[in-house]
């Protein structure tokens, strides 16, 4: 989902196909068009905020796409890193990033910690990925930002208060992409949920308790 959402920021994919649909490619005196300015990932740098397993899984991604990874984690393992990713303070992320996607858990200390005085560190025509937890962003000053140009785009699967609130201001803001919390809902995502609970339960049943989080 998170490279779902910066392709089509990047590629603008779904626009494109709708364009020929509707015949602008067809009566377009050259061999080629395009509506946006597209963005190469080759070359860029993403920060990636929580680098646990589904972070590090991202960063295995955007290096297979030629980026550069820096990653933010209170536990960090230095043993993954290389001349492709390293392990930054936050303030450094936020300065050198051209990408930022979210992986970390909701807590009271990170709620809203993307927000105006965070985004203001971030690089200028910066790309916000969200796939963790809406109230980690404040939507206001996202808005804003997205709305100023500070932030270039937003690619959100998560909102503060879903279903979304028909006043969010996310909804009106410019080149932001909103989908409706599905990073978990393909069918082979929720068959391996199910798995992992029914396996749970059988394990606790025969006195071997797995994914034990009370010790």
């Amino acid at each position: 989902m998170v490279f779902a959402h910066l392709l089509e920021i990047c590629h603008h994919v779904a626009a494109h196909s709708d364009a020929v649909k509707n015949g602008e490619w067809t009566n377009n005196v050259d061999w080629c068009f395009w509506k946006y300015p597209l963005i190469e990932l080759a070359g860029k740098t993403m920060g990636i905020i929580g680098y646990g397993r589904i972070g590090q899984a991202v960063g295995r991604v955007a290096q297979a796409f030629g980026m550069k990874v820096l990653a933010n984690d209170k536990y960090p393992n230095k043993d993954l890193e290389s001349d492709t990713l390293k392990y930054v303070e936050l303030d450094e992320l936020l300065a050198n990033s051209d990408v930022i996607s979210l992986h970390c858990p909701l807590f009271e200390e990170n709620k809203g910690m993307i927000n105006k005085d965070s985004i203001a560190k971030m690089k200028d025509g910066v790309i916000i990925i969200n796939t963790s937890r809406g109230p980690l962003i404040v939507e206001d000053d996202l808005a804003e930002a997205l709305n100023s140009g500070k932030v270039y785009a937003a690619g959100l699967d998560v909102v503060s208060t879903e279903p979304i609130k028909a006043d969010n201001p996310l909804l009106k803001a410019k080149n932001i992409f909103l989908t409706p919390h599905i990073a978990w809902a393909p069918k082979e995502s929720r068959q391996r949920l199910m798995d992992i609970a029914v396996n749970n339960l059988k394990q606790f049943l025969e006195g071997s308790p797995v994914n034990v989080v009370n010790q």
